[in-house]
């Protein structure tokens, strides 16, 4: 009776042996299987970060190039900078008859003046995000369109987006290979902010020089899209400056405005009240 019951428990221990092995090498294999469904995934994660990372690299370094040729640290430590010209409107890409001649000063990051007509009487200054209107009857404040289009094109400018978004570590850089822009072979970037706005760079592939900027912005009314481009054209050195004797501003594909450079300056010592409407009007003639 006792050599049954030890028979019977070394069959059951065999058995119970049996099972846990196989109990153990099907979790082995179920762990295996998990692993390898998961390797492929990782290695796709993996190239796909790398491939991201070169395409950024790609994008930050065709903009390094579009700096340097623009002027490089003399460049980025500009204090100020001066063009004048004639403006020719355009209405649905006809141009208006004649031009009208402007002279416009900008003073790193928010001061602007633009004089208009060849006595300089009219007078727009756009300093922070305050802008006024000065002429001989006085000053007054510039109307919100006028301000939402002068500083939705300022915060899109190649200049903040050198100076500002490309230090921000959360703007995404992207790299869109070559387009044509003007007849020239460009290089495209794009760069999107934190806030998922989005400054788009074309640069000549040669000389690197800035061929076309444009952003899009949704109209507040209709609230349709609109693409806001400028193009530069005919560069010439000005105090070792490349400086675009031509530009042409689109909305959406259609030229409304270009501006015929005659002359530039840079780092001009400007009076201390240069930006204050207030001395302005007291100085226009009535």
């Amino acid at each position: 009776m006792k050599s049954k019951l030890a028979a019977r428990g070394r069959e059951l221990f065999a058995v119970s042996a049996y099972e846990e092995t196989m109990r153990a090498g099907k979790t082995a294999a179920m762990i295996l299987l998990v692993l390898a469904m998961m390797w492929p995934h990782a290695t796709r994660t993996q190239t796909g970060d790398n491939a991201g990372d070169k395409n950024a690299q790609q994008a930050r370094a065709a903009l390094d190039a579009m700096v340097k040729a623009l002027g490089g640290s003399a460049w980025l430590n500009m204090q100020n900078q001066e063009r004048q010209g004639h403006i020719a409107a355009f209405f649905h890409g006809n141009p208006d008859l004649g031009t009208e001649e402007t002279f416009e000063f900008h003073q790193w990051p928010d001061h602007d003046r633009i004089e208009v007509t060849k006595h300089r009487d009219v007078v727009e200054f756009i300093v922070g995000r305050q802008g006024w209107e000065v002429t001989y009857r006085g000053k007054k404040t510039l109307d919100k369109d006028t301000m939402d289009d002068f500083l939705r094109r300022r915060d899109h400018s190649i200049e903040l987006a050198v100076k500002v978004w490309m230090k921000d570590p959360n703007t995404i850089l992207i790299y869109e290979g070559q387009h044509l822009a003007e007849r020239h072979l460009a290089e495209q970037v794009t760069l999107i902010s934190p806030q998922n706005e989005a400054i788009t760079i074309l640069m000549d592939e040669q000389t690197h020089l800035p061929l076309q900027r444009s952003f899009e912005w949704r109209d507040p009314v209709y609230h349709d899209k609109n693409t806001d481009t400028e193009e530069y054209d005919d560069y010439h050195v000005i105090q070792g400056f490349p400086t675009p004797f031509t530009i042409t501003r689109l909305k959406n594909g259609d030229v409304v405005r270009q501006y015929y450079v005659t002359h530039a300056s840079y780092n001009e010592n400007l009076p201390a009240n240069f930006w204050d409407p207030d001395i302005a009007a007291r100085k226009i003639v009535k």
